[in-house]
């Protein structure tokens, strides 16, 4: 190879920043090129086999291939899905349903009650979180269209924030492998189960070996029959639309006094703010829990951004998608809350917890058997959340291994055995089980949910203010086929700054919350992004001085839809 400085060696003659979102492209082009520490064992493959192999299997495209000096070996992994594994129009709206209508509908409304003390308060931010959900949503439809990979805000983020390089990818990565678990929406099958079976027991670990036992299957299915899981959760996504509309439709009937118990009045003066049995009184920060909890809630509508590399025609199928499944969603959550407060009294609405849509159906049909199977549905709504959450979040997983982002990067990107990423679902498993694991006994579903949506407020407002500057940096040459306007982009970041500094704000009630002290949630999750940091500093600074070497990805996309990526161990100098 040619004598290059040994700086230069580290980095490849391609560019490493995605040519995606510009007015100019490549056949086949590098989308990046990362580094990581990596322990795999040395491969018996030589770096120019794998360069000549690559460079026959490109034919004649003119990629530029990188070239290192120092190098030590070169592994190869290729990513390829046919037609039939691939999400049309219709599994893109159930992905996004999927994970949107989970647990969060079912479950939230409680908590939202005793945070405002006030029906008709409860009933707007609903409809100001469908609306976030819409600004959201033209944001991730910008960038998603403009940059059509698997992996969501990780792609987002890459392409605004390249300096100090990888350090944004670095906190997306903290914050997606630490705190991207479904132990919320596994805890909440676990409870609906126990309640459907005639046992109205709090969080303890009865409910929690259930929730194990739930992410347990859906890892498995999607890991070893992943046509199977696709398969699922669309069933699971028509059943759980008509849940949702049966509770809507029965709370009409309740309005018009159809239930086992007196009416509630909760209509009554629907806008007044009380303090009453466990609801109320909260302050600014009690708010600001209740917008987190409906953020929780509306969650998922960025989910089909996260498999964008398995779907078909990914620019019309997500922007036809997105939208209608976003839309009817929020039109089902308003009338689900309007049929909660119809038939369930303040006090017990606040106290309900998880099991809201359980008091629902006993209030609304008594206790009958046929009353006590319809929690049974909710909880198989819950599976199907279950089901989209870990299939799009292993996705994200693998997306980071893919790109040496992760110890051990080239086994979290494996596609072994039956080319589906079992190791990343194993890797989302650990942590949602841990989370699930680590609480004491007692109420842990808000405290999880308010984790779970936390850190996401500081990572959107960095995706939507990233995109207000390269629209606005022409230099950038930014380009998509969808175009978020300004006032969105500003209410939108507006909103998750303040859902960001807000719950830092001690609340008037106490400083106990949900049995947990009211500052745990954000310090963790600012912790989980500044760790983020720390791992970058360690990856890009401290592991490559004392190993000696740096583990380079190189990732390209051919002709036929076909990704490889290459994994090159290069020395480097002591000296740096």
């Amino acid at each position: 190879m040619a004598s290059r400085s040994s700086k230069e060696a580290l980095l490849p003659r391609s560019s490493s920043i995605p040519s995606y979102g510009t007015t100019s492209s490549s056949s086949a082009s590098v989308a990046s090129n990362t580094m990581a520490k990596d322990h795999s064992p040395p491969s018996s493959e030589g770096a120019g086999a794998a360069d000549k192999k690559l460079e026959e299997r490109i034919g004649t495209e003119g990629l530029d291939l990188p070239v290192y000096d120092n190098e030590i070996r070169t592994e190869e992994q290729t990513y390829a899905f046919d037609d039939s594994r691939k999400i049309g129009i219709t599994g893109a709206g159930f992905l996004i349903l999927n994970k949107m209508i989970g647990t969060g509908i079912f479950s939230t409304p409680s908590g939202i009650f005793a945070a405002t003390g006030s029906v008709g308060v409860s009933l707007i931010l609903w409809l100001i979180g469908g609306l976030l959900t819409f600004c959201g949503l033209s944001v991730f439809l910008e960038f998603g269209l403009a940059i059509p990979r698997s992996g969501g805000e990780k792609n987002y983020l890459e392409r605004v924030y390249r300096h100090p390089k990888y350090l944004a990818t670095s906190v997306f990565l903290s914050q997606m492998v630490l705190l991207g678990f479904s132990s919320g929406n596994s805890l909440a099958f676990g409870r609906y189960v126990l309640f459907a079976s005639g046992h109205d027991i709090a969080d303890g670990w009865q409910a929690r070996g259930i929730a194990i036992a739930c992410i347990t299957f859906a890892v498995l299915l999607h890991g070893l029959l992943p046509k199977w899981g696709i398969r699922l959760f669309n069933v699971l996504g028509v059943f759980k639309v008509f849940i949702l509309l049966f509770i809507v439709c029965s709370g009409f009937a309740a309005l018009a006094g159809h239930r086992r118990v007196p009416d509630p009045h909760n209509f009554d003066n629907a806008f007044r703010l009380e303090e009453g049995d466990g609801y109320g009184g909260g302050g600014v920060y009690a708010y600001a829990t209740a917008l987190l909890r409906i953020i929780y809630s509306y969650k998922g509508w960025e989910n089909a951004n996260y498999v964008l590399g398995e779907v078909k025609n990914p620019r019309k199928t997500l922007s036809l998608a997105a939208p209608i499944a976003v839309g009817g969603t929020t039109i089902l959550y308003v009338l689900a809350n309007v049929a909660y407060f119809a038939a369930i009294p303040k006090s017990d609405l606040a106290k309900s917890e998880v099991i809201v849509a359980g008091i629902f159906f006993r209030n609304v049909f008594g206790d009958s058997a046929g009353a006590r199977a319809l929690p049974a549905f909710v909880a198989l709504s819950n599976l199907g959340n279950v089901l989209a959450v870990s299939f799009a979040h292993a996705r994200v997983n693998q997306e980071l291994a893919k790109e040496g982002l992760l110890p051990y990067s080239k086994f979290w990107a494996s596609n072994w055995p039956v080319n589906a990423p079992l190791a990343s679902l194993f890797l989302h498993w650990i942590v949602t089980v841990i989370v699930l694991v680590a609480p004491p006994a007692g109420p842990a579903y808000n405290f999880i949910v308010d984790l779970y949506t936390y850190p996401g407020a500081w990572i959107n407002g960095f995706v939507v203010a990233g995109l207000i500057y390269i629209q606005f940096k022409k230099s950038e040459n930014w380009t998509s086929p969808w175009h978020t306007f300004l006032p969105i982009s500003i209410l939108y970041l507006l909103a998750n700054i303040f859902l960001a500094v807000v719950p830092f704000i001690p609340p008037t009630g106490g400083s106990n919350q949900d049995g947990y002290p009211y500052y745990v949630f954000p310090i963790v999750g600012v912790g989980v992004l500044l760790l983020g940091g720390v791992y970058w500093a360690l990856w890009t600074k401290v592991w490559p001085k004392i190993g000696g070497y740096r583990i380079v990805a190189d990732r390209h996309v051919l002709d036929n839809g076909e990704e490889v990526i290459r994994y090159r161990k290069v020395k480097v100098g002591h000296s740096e």
